[in-house]
């Protein structure tokens, strides 16, 4: 609209002008100051607003404008043209000085009507509330109506500007609060990293003051330590003086034992023969020729002797080792006891010379009353009488009472043994590992005994005799000991002598020379582990009965197999071995048997005798001469025996060997050869070529592959 473009120019041409700058206060309101105190008073335009008005309204200005009655028109300074169009003069003076007034537009009557209805309608807000609402406004002329609403526009395009005002105030407000928020969310932060290093810094110097404590607490540790060494340097020191007095005292309390253990075998030796002189002193059996002498009082005499050493013996049954002065007793009673024996001798011998002059005599008056044709017949039947008398006396099929008990007695030994340790056949892993172990321990060694040198023998028999003594030994890279089991000693010794027994029947049967090296480790451990020789003893009784001598007998129900078992033969599945491998095992076992009697082990300190001699060896040839021969069997373990022993029983023996020697070839080997087949004549062959050669040469070789100083040096 063209009017409303001119009203705004208008409006803004007083506003740019000097004296339109009208001064709006936002506290009028709060101030109590009249807003319309400048509209009632008259204004007066200045001379010039009618040239403006011309120059900005192309319409002629309007005749009459006229104010409410209200408003007076007090003004001097109105012109003659203003009663012609009857524009009410404003001066600008009387404007407030907080608005200023816009350029005033030219309207139509029926705008200016209806502007003045308008504001005639609108009440006027009065400054202050409590004042009585001020007279009613009386427009005049539609300028000044059209000037007042300029004036109310202006005031709210400044309420509006007041407005953006306030809200770039608020943001700049609130900037600050954001920038100071931020300020002080830094000075936070700065607090914080503030605090943290303090926090740091303490933990730094409680980590120095630990650290120190450490070094202080590592050095006090060290010092202790170093006094705990020292502490148990001594103690060290005096577990060494300890255990140095402790070993002193054993080796004197084992120097003791062994000292004992000799007089002990030494009592025993005398005791077995005192026992044996004792039976020389019983009576022989009545004969036709005339009345035995009367041995009561040597009997009387041998038994006080055997019962004085009897009680000797008793004592040491109680644990104890028999003493010196028990010693010097029972070595009065053997030498009375001898004396005794030599006493009878002499006796019988004398009653023998009697008795022989007296048949002498007896005979000579025989041949005297008969014919001479007579006597010699007499004679040649008395002489062939007087050989099958000597042919078939005192020759039996089975060994004596005191054989068959000594036999006997050693099974028993064996067979209580063997029950001992029988809870080590336990189904449990460890006791079976362990009997494993024990057994490995015990046989294996006596596996490596070799006729190579003496070093390795020596170490051997050493093994060997720490298992038996209870101390730990390695075998198989494990270290074992009799100990760890209550029974073990019973059964280590027990397999013990089953490996030496079953080494002469294996490797002596096989290589004569291997009995030698056998033997003399079989003799030291008997030596100084006497249950150990009665179960080799057993051992080899039950596997080759000839070496008691015994001939078992076969009992009623007891079949051919079983019967078998017993003279030695291997029976597996109801078939017997052969004859060839029969004899080849007892001679291996007669021959290791024919080793031990005459060896001994030469690092003992021994001085007593030998613990089965070659006294023994006396014994048994003599009883084996005393039975009746086995075909085949009986010149195989003679000559076996004697091949290996025979040297040393001539040394020992001398003359007395070598009767005896000429009784095997006189009386002794016709019998073997009337029992011999014709298939069965290579062992007799080779026993008669021994005997015709050592009786021609008055000399018994040395056994081949027995042991020399040489030996026990390498």
């Amino acid at each position: 609209m063209p009017f409303e473009n001119l009203r705004w120019e208008t409006l803004e041409a007083l506003k740019n002008s000097p004296k339109g700058k009208l001064k709006y206060s936002p506290d009028w309101l709060e101030n109590r100051e009249d807003i319309l105190s400048g509209c009632i008073e008259v204004s007066s335009l200045s001379p010039l607003s009618g040239q403006i008005l011309k120059r900005l309204s192309p319409r002629p200005l309007l005749n009459s404008c006229s104010l409410g009655s209200s408003v007076r028109d007090t003004s001097p300074s109105v012109s003659d043209d203003a009663s012609v169009c009857r524009s009410v003069p404003i001066s600008p003076d009387r404007i407030s000085p907080s608005t200023s007034a816009p350029p005033v537009s030219i309207q139509t009557e029926e705008e200016d009507e209806k502007e003045a209805e308008d504001i005639q309608e609108a009440p006027v807000a009065s400054p202050d509330r409590t004042v009585s609402s001020p007279p009613g406004i009386s427009v005049l002329s539609p300028r000044a109506t059209q000037m007042a609403g300029c004036i109310r526009m202006c005031e709210q395009k400044h309420r509006a500007k007041a407005k953006v005002e306030l809200s770039l105030r608020q943001e700049q407000q609130e900037r600050v609060v954001a920038m100071v928020a931020s300020r002080e969310s830094e000075q936070l932060k700065r607090f914080e990293e503030f605090m943290e290093l303090k926090q740091r810094q303490e933990y730094q110097s409680m980590r120095d003051m630990m650290e120190k404590e450490t070094q202080e607490s590592l050095g006090r540790q060290e010092k202790l330590r170093e006094e705990h060494r020292h502490r148990m340097k001594i103690l060290n020191l005096r577990l060494r003086e300890a255990e140095q007095q402790r070993l002193r005292e054993a080796e004197l309390e084992r120097q003791r034992q062994m000292e004992g253990r000799e007089r002990l075998r030494t009592l025993n030796a005398i005791q077995e023969e005192v026992l044996q002189l004792n039976q020389l002193l019983q009576p022989a059996p009545p004969t036709q020729t005339g009345p035995a002498p009367d041995h009561t009082p040597y009997i009387t005499r041998g038994n006080q002797l055997c019962s004085q050493v009897s009680e000797v013996v008793r004592t040491t049954t109680e644990g104890q080792f028999p003493s010196g002065e028990d010693m010097a007793v029972a070595e009065r009673a053997l030498q009375e006891m001898r004396s005794l024996v030599r006493a009878l001798q002499e006796e019988m011998a004398q009653a023998a010379e009697r008795k022989k002059k007296e048949q002498e005599e007896e005979e000579e008056r025989k041949r005297q009353a008969e014919l001479k044709a007579q006597q010699e017949e007499q004679k040649r039947n008395a002489e062939q009488s007087t050989k099958e008398k000597a042919r078939k006396e005192g020759l039996q099929m089975r060994a004596d009472d005191n054989t068959l008990k000594w036999y006997n007695e050693l099974q028993e030994v064996a067979r209580q043994c063997a029950l001992s340790f029988e809870d080590l056949s336990a189904k449990d892993t460890q006791t079976k590992k362990l009997k494993m172990e024990l057994q490995k321990a015990a046989t294996i060694p006596v596996s490596q005994i070799a006729s190579t040198s003496g070093s390795p023998l020596r170490e051997i028999f050493d093994k060997i005799d720490k298992l038996l003594s209870g101390r730990p030994v390695t075998s198989s890279g494990k270290s074992v000991s009799t100990s760890q089991h209550p029974h073990g000693l019973e059964f280590v010794s027990y397999k013990l002598a089953e490996k030496f027994v079953k080494q002469g029947e294996e490797e002596v049967a096989s290589h004569h020379e291997a009995a030698f090296p056998i033997g003399v480790v079989a003799s030291g451990v008997w030596e100084l582990h006497p249950k150990v020789g009665d179960l080799i003893l057993a051992h080899l009784h039950r596997m080759c009965p000839y070496a008691v001598p015994h001939y078992p007998p076969m009992k009623d129900g007891m079949s051919v197999d079983e019967y078998q078992k017993i003279l030695g033969y291997r029976v597996d599945d109801s078939q017997v071995e052969g004859q060839d491998s029969f004899l080849k095992r007892m001679s291996g076992m007669i021959r290791l048997y024919a080793a031990i009697i005459q060896l001994r082990w030469p690092y003992t300190n021994k001085q007593g005798p030998h613990p089965h001699g070659l006294n023994h060896g006396w014994r048994w040839l003599a009883q084996i001469l005393n039975m009746e021969p086995l075909a085949d069997v009986t010149a195989t373990i003679i000559f076996d025996f004697l091949e290996v022993c025979g040297n040393a029983l001539m040394k020992q023996y001398q003359g007395q060997f070598w009767k005896l020697l000429l009784l095997i070839k006189e009386e002794y080997f016709p019998r073997i050869e009337a029992v011999t087949s014709s298939g069965q004549m290579g062992s007799v062959t080779r026993l008669k070529q021994f005997l015709e050669t050592s009786l021609r040469t008055k000399q018994i070789p040395s056994p081949k592959g027995q042991l020399t100083s040489t030996f026990w040096r390498s």
